[in-house]
């Protein structure tokens, strides 16, 4: 780390002491990532590909609007890594056949190929991540992170709820 007298390194003490369990998620958020990308890389995946080819394997065939509720994400980014996947060849968007205004992604042998490889990187960061934590510690996470994802979302729901509604 390149450090400057007048400058010091950054460090999160504040947010971290201010705001504890915002600073935890974030700070693991971030080096599960790390973790992910760095084994997701020795496969020519980016972090979140993998999720995509995990979802098509378990429903080929999705339409880009149906990717981006399923994954919680927006549509440029379901359409930004479903061209990134199709350049490499590991899916293919077809023309609908029901509705030829929509196309559905499907994975290619190659895409089909890598998932059994995703789901070893998923087992090995899995142990990673909570290796060292006893049932009862692994249990007691699940259940606070599930409280928190839900009151998360409650709070988007409420917020995109709040941005469409008419202010006189």
């Amino acid at each position: 780390m390149v450090t400057d007298e007048r400058h010091p390194p950054a460090e999160a003490t504040e947010l971290e002491e201010a705001f504890p369990v915002s600073y935890s998620i974030f700070a693991m958020a971030r080096t599960h990532r790390a973790l992910a990308g760095a084994e997701l890389a020795q496969l020519g995946l980016f972090p979140n590909q993998e999720i995509m080819l995990i979802q098509l394997a378990a429903s080929d065939g999705l339409s880009q609007k149906t990717l981006a509720e399923t994954l919680n994400v927006n549509h440029a980014t379901v359409a930004k890594t479903v061209g990134r996947m199709e350049k490499v060849g590991l899916v293919e968007r077809r023309v609908s056949e029901r509705d030829r205004r929509i196309s559905l992604v499907y994975l290619t042998p190659a895409g089909r190929a890598l998932h059994e490889r995703v789901i070893a990187i998923w087992r090995h960061l899995e142990e990673l991540t909570a290796g060292d934590l006893t049932e009862a510690e692994r249990n007691a996470f699940l259940r606070a992170a599930g409280k928190i994802r839900l009151t998360m979302s409650r709070g988007a729901a409420e917020r995109a709820a709040d941005s469409t509604s008419v202010v006189a």
